[in-house]
């Protein structure tokens, strides 16, 4: 397909519709992990004067097209034939592409030609009919100028700052991060808990919630409305609540989240409009920005029809699960891990011997051994990939597990147990209802050869039934269950072995 596409083009049929096709078939290589550009590239084998033609053509969706072709392909030489293109280009909404094209570049040598431009198009009079372009125009420069600055990002020095916290939590279990703040002031509610505290770096080291957004005093909600909505946003109180809280340029960058039912379509106009108008009237000291963002503005639908707002700040560094660097598809996010060891924390024995049979990238025994220390642990897991990571992870986390690429029910060793703490597999990891279930089986009846009497297992399911039919029956005893989601039918057992 790709050869007859750029054929076509070559050869001037339906330039436009290929041109799209073939933009199309480039951005593949990302979701698709194909290899369309190598295969482009081939077949110009260096001869790019097709493009070069197409830049300079009389229909601006062409030259549209063609800068983005040329921004995906990121040939070096073409940089100054876009940048041209870019000075001589008379229709404003083809200017955008250009610059979109040059972000894939080494585009410092540009800088202080876009800055003048910069200059010259904040000093224009917006209009009804320019507004969209030239905001859209000022952006990507900004983004630009901002890729290629070499000042430091904000840093966040707010920590002793009177601050107003959500930590969203498990709703099932908001009490478990509620006791952990002791005395600092709170308050319970659907989705976790609000705080306000001088205490920041004390609610950081919580490692149950998982979520920290800052609430602006002053700013709750705000109309479900663009213009409205964004004239609060702007009128200074929430740039006055970021620049309290960080060191750096006046400039904040940031992205709009909008959780509200809205038809998808309207939602993407409405966010679009809302940030054009943000940037507007806050004098471009907020500026939106699809990457480099530095502080996220949640708008959140209420049941009044407007928005509640929260803030969470990319500036704040979260070092809780800093140890995670590597995860594979099946793994359990961190906070949940740390969830479970707290829920089951009374039951757990310090300088315990420990083995999970399913040990993934390590997560669940990491978490374990920091709600309590262990004294030797184990980690199985059949798949290689996944036992490499979790050596990444758990030198990361300053920790010494014994990791072995293994399947458990192949497994011996010439000591016991205190205790097994793992997260059990799934169907999502190819198998059937029935296979799984098996496998659930054989797990039980193969724990027995590893446990000392008394000792304890605690299995992460997302298998109510199997787990109460063959862990409620000599030499298993279930103590606990602890429902984590009902959405995604997870809970947590606490059962007891005794011979």
């Amino acid at each position: 397909m790709l050869r007859e596409t750029f054929q076509n083009i070559v050869n001037d049929i339906e330039v436009r519709k290929n041109l799209i096709k073939l933009k199309e078939l480039l951005r593949e290589d990302e979701t698709k992990n194909s290899h369309n550009k190598e295969a482009l590239l081939y077949l110009m084998a260096g001869d790019y004067r097709v493009f070069e033609r197409l830049l300079a053509h009389e229909d601006a969706k062409v030259r549209k097209n063609t800068a983005l072709i040329l921004g995906e392909l990121a040939i070096p030489s073409f940089l100054d034939l876009l940048y041209q293109s870019y000075q001589k280009e008379q229709q404003l909404f083809v200017k955008s592409s250009y610059l979109t094209a040059i972000s894939n570049y080494e585009h410092d040598s540009l800088m202080p030609e876009l800055k003048n431009r910069y200059q010259e198009l904040i000093a224009t009079q917006l209009t009804d009919e320019n507004k969209k372009h030239l905001t859209e125009e000022i952006r990507l420069i900004e983004q630009l100028m901002y890729d290629s600055s070499d000042q430091k990002k904000h840093k966040f020095v707010g920590y002793e700052c009177v601050n107003e916290l959500v930590l969203l939590c498990n709703r099932n279990h908001i009490h478990i991060t509620s006791e952990q703040l002791g005395r600092i002031p709170k308050k319970e509610f659907t989705a976790g808990i609000m705080v306000k505290t001088t205490q920041l770096k004390d609610v950081l080291a919580i490692r149950t919630y998982r979520e920290m957004l800052f609430a602006v005093e002053g700013m709750k909600t705000v109309p479900n409305d663009v213009v409205a909505a964004a004239k609060m946003i702007s009128d200074g109180t929430i740039y006055q609540f970021l620049q309290k809280r960080h060191k750096g340029d006046d400039v904040f960058h940031f992205r709009l989240e909008v959780k509200a039912k809205m038809d998808p379509e309207k939602k993407v106009a409405f966010v679009k409009r809302l940030a054009t108008e943000i940037e507007h009237l806050s004098e471009r000291k907020l500026l939106n920005s699809v990457n480099n963002y530095e502080v996220e503005i949640r708008l959140i639908e209420n049941k009044e029809g407007k928005f509640n707002i929260l803030l969470r700040l990319y500036t704040l560094e979260d070092k809780r699960f800093a140890y995670r660097k590597e995860v594979i598809a099946s793994s359990i996010h961190p906070s949940n891990a740390a969830l479970c060891a707290m829920l089951v924390k009374p039951y757990l024995m310090e300088d315990a011997q420990v083995l999970d049979p399913f040990c993934g990238v390590g997560t669940m025994l990491i978490e374990r051994t920091n709600a309590v220390p262990a004294k030797t642990m184990y980690g199985l897991d059949i798949f290689g990939e996944a036992i490499e990571k979790a050596r990444v992870n758990t030198k990361a986390a300053d920790m010494i597990v014994n990791y072995i690429n293994r399947d458990f029910f192949d497994f011996k060793h010439e000591y016991l147990f205190d205790e097994i703490f793992t997260n059990m597999p799934t169907t999502g990891n190819g198998m059937s209802e029935r296979e799984l279930f098996g496998l659930y089986e054989r797990f039980f009846v193969k724990a027995k050869e590893h446990l000392k009497e008394n000792a304890i297992l605690i299995l992460y399911s997302h298998n109510r039934d199997f787990v109460r039919k063959l862990a409620n029956k000599a030499p298993y005893k279930i103590e606990k269950e602890y429902e984590i989601s009902m959405m995604e039918g997870t809970y947590v057992y606490v059962i007891r072995y005794t011979t």
